[in-house]
């Protein structure tokens, strides 16, 4: 099949190639095969809002171990956002600099954005939804460690708040941890997920 445009009455339909899912992955109702026309897309960063800026940087860096790759200040508008990923030791050693950087997050997978609209850090009663209490919607966000006792200890060792510990509940050998405004982030050792 080849890629074709037509354009009738201000829609543009296009006939695409399809790529099929891989053999070995999962099935299920809904999925479909792979549009062609989505070669070089790259999920990209997901965002959450942040009461405090400085203590959101100093969770995500200090506690998780992530970079920041790239602010964009909107100072007319309100709102600043912080761009970071957790690196390999061989990308922060090549890290690129200058306007290179900022091209070079926008490029990988992952990354976490948070943004902060000028205030909310001096609002005493201030804070955002978590997306686990009615309604719910957002979830949580993951991160796989290499040991979930590991992390587990270095957790506790730097007071971070638990939802639900390894051991607790039905689901064992998943930790959740709260950020600085309550948001979840499930800890997974990937080895104890089979």
């Amino acid at each position: 099949m080849t890629d074709s445009a037509n354009v009738n009455n201000n829609q543009v339909t296009i006939d695409q190639k399809v790529i099929a899912q891989p053999e070995s992955s999962v099935k299920a109702e809904g999925v479909k095969a792979i549009s062609a026309q989505t070669t070089g897309y790259t999920f990209n960063h997901t965002m959450l809002r942040v009461k405090d800026p400085a203590k959101s940087l100093a969770f995500y860096t200090g506690v998780l171990g992530m970079t920041l790759l790239a602010v964009k200040k909107f100072p007319a508008m309100g709102f600043d956002l912080y761009f970071l990923a957790k690196l390999t030791e061989s990308e922060r050693d090549n890290l690129p600099s200058g306007d290179d950087l900022e091209i070079f997050a926008f490029r990988q997978r992952g990354i976490l954005e948070l943004t902060h609209n000028y205030g909310t850090e001096t609002q005493a009663d201030f804070s955002y939804h978590d997306g686990n209490g009615e309604p719910q919607g957002f979830g949580h966000i993951c991160f796989s460690v290499p040991s979930l006792d590991e992390a587990v200890a270095w957790f506790d060792k730097n007071d971070v708040e638990f939802k639900k510990r390894p051991e607790d509940g039905s689901m064992k050998n998943i930790a959740f941890i709260k950020d600085v405004d309550g948001y979840w982030i499930e800890i997974v050792q990937a080895d104890l997920m089979g």
